[in-house]
This record gives structure tokens, C-alpha cells and sequence, in this order.
């Protein structure tokens, strides 16, 4: 562990650029693609199953980038992208758990969309409970995930899970 309960908006930037958990380990992307501005709570202990938990917040302005074209006249945040972000959230939690590797998505086992993200709302945040770390040979997370935007849930996600690969090579097969 890193030893950080809390990362700002420099500390994700950081991880961005490879500069927080070492060359070659789990990274977040750049924005635009970042989809949240801090997280607020990380441990590896505490959560639903006592395995850890995290919270982020994104901060939603009326010009992100996603709201000009998703729709025309009708702006609203994809719904792959809340997604995107709760994997996100899971490979960062691999890479500060001390886990080395590249990070990629792999599943969710269940994902029930119940709102959405309006330009109009303030506030996006996400909260994790971790059900499982496996470190062996493939490194795997597996969480449990909601989102709420200005206090209303929009998203509720069963078994995420995340691998970090370190070659690329092991994430793609032929079978």
C-alpha cells in the first residue's frame, strides 16, 4: 500500500503518466477519458465484505466533453462511460494495493442503470466494496460498485472485475 488514504487531481494525473505506481504498472487514462477529479477514500479494510472500499467524485460541468455529442439536443453521460470509470476505480485500487501489471478491464457480471447524468448536475460519486484480490499468476480484482449523481443512485454494478497483466500478451488469447 501506498500508505495514502486520499489522491487529488495531481496524485490521478500522475498515475496517468506511469509516475505513481512505477513504469509498467497500472495506470489511470488521461483526461478526457479520466472520469473522476479525486478520490476521496481508498483502504483494504472496511466495505460491504470487509475486504476494502473506495469513493471518488467527478465534479460535472455543463461542457464535458461527452454532453456535446451525446445527444444532440438531448445531452446525457454515456452510460458505458460511468462504467468505464467503476473499472477505473477497481485498477487503481490493484495498482495501490501494491499489485504490478497493466490494468484492464475484464467483466461485470451485472450492471443495472436506474439515472443519469445530466449537464444540470453537480456532483457524480462513485463508492466500491471490494469482494476479492487474487494475486497469483494474473493479478484479479472483483468488486461490487455504485454511482450516485447529486445523491441519487444511477448506477449499480455486480462483480467488476479488473486483471492486471504484466504482458499484454496474457490478456488476449486464441481460444
Amino acid at each position: 500500500m501506498t500508505g495514502k488514504s486520499s489522491y487529488s487531481y495531481e496524485d490521478l494525473l500522475q498515475c496517468a503518466h506511469g509516475e505513481l505506481f512505477g513504469p509498467g504498472n497500472a495506470r489511470l487514462p488521461l483526461p478526457p477519458m479520466l472520469m473522476f477529479d479525486r478520490i476521496t477514500h481508498i483502504s483494504d479494510k472496511g466495505g460491504k465484505y470487509g475486504k476494502g472500499e473506495m469513493r471518488a467524485e467527478l465534479d460535472v460541468k455543463p461542457d464535458l466533453w461527452f454532453f456535446a455529442c451525446h445527444f444532440e439536443s438531448d445531452p446525457v453521460m454515456p452510460g458505458c462511460l460511468g462504467l468505464d470509470a467503476l473499472w477505473q476505480l477497481l485498477g487503481f485500487f490493484l495498482g495501490w494495493s501494491g499489485a504490478v501489471g497493466r490494468g484492464r478491464a475484464i467483466s461485470v457480471g451485472e450492471v443495472r442503470l436506474t439515472g443519469q447524468v445530466l449537464p444540470s448536475s453537480r456532483l457524480v460519486t462513485y463508492h466500491l466494496d471490494i469482494k476479492r484480490v487474487i494475486q497469483s499468476r494474473l493479478v484479479l480484482g472483483i468488486a461490487d460498485a455504485v454511482m450516485h449523481a447529486d445523491g441519487v443512485g444511477t448506477y449499480e454494478a455486480k462483480d467488476l472485475r479488473v486483471g492486471l497483466f504484466t504482458s499484454i500478451d496474457e490478456f488476449s488469447s486464441d481460444e
